[in-house]
């Protein structure tokens, strides 16, 4: 199952004696917090994920502070420090169209639109003004691929696959 979980928050520490948790949001959608009833903590040292109630959820600077149910001391909080907040694919922010999340694109296999085979997406690189896609492919080497609508020609998630059109100087 937890595989098919997306990390929206990082715990980072607990916040007052209350049991409330200071979480690291780790998603484009901090807002998601208030419409979430439930989630699942991904902590190390458990092999599976945990589904715990949200009883309480505001702002505070960066972060969202949570308050869940039967956490009521900062002991309780303090055990919860570097657990991950994870969510169901299904209480994902719909997207507008031409738009993907990270998850949905690591992993695509990447060809150019005369049918060469460039290898996989492995990561993808925030560095300015728009992403770039770190593919390797089988023997190791890499090439960076701008994500621009020049670029990047189809995205097909059915078939895990991304055709983009290289230009001049991308090799």
């Amino acid at each position: 199952m937890q595989s098919e979980l997306i990390t929206v928050g990082e715990i980072i520490s607990p916040q007052g004696i209350t049991g409330e948790v200071r979480v690291l949001p780790l998603t484009d959608f901090p807002q998601r917090f208030r419409l979430l009833k439930t989630v699942f903590l991904a902590c190390s040292g458990e092999k599976e994920p945990h589904l715990i109630q949200i009883v309480g959820v505001r702002k505070h600077k960066r972060y969202v502070l949570l308050r869940f149910e039967g956490i009521d001391c900062r002991r309780g909080a303090e055990e919860l420090r570097g657990c991950l907040v994870q969510i169901e694919p299904s209480q994902l922010v719909t997207l507008p169209p031409g738009h993907y999340y990270h998850f949905q694109i690591i992993g695509l296999t990447v060809k150019t639109n005369q049918g060469e085979k460039l290898g996989r997406v492995v990561e993808i690189l925030s560095p300015g003004c728009n992403d770039v896609y770190l593919v390797r492919n089988e023997a190791g080497a890499e090439i960076l691929i701008p994500a621009l609508k020049e670029v990047v020609e189809k995205i097909d998630l059915e078939n895990g696959e991304m055709l983009v059109r290289l230009l001049e100087g991308l090799r």
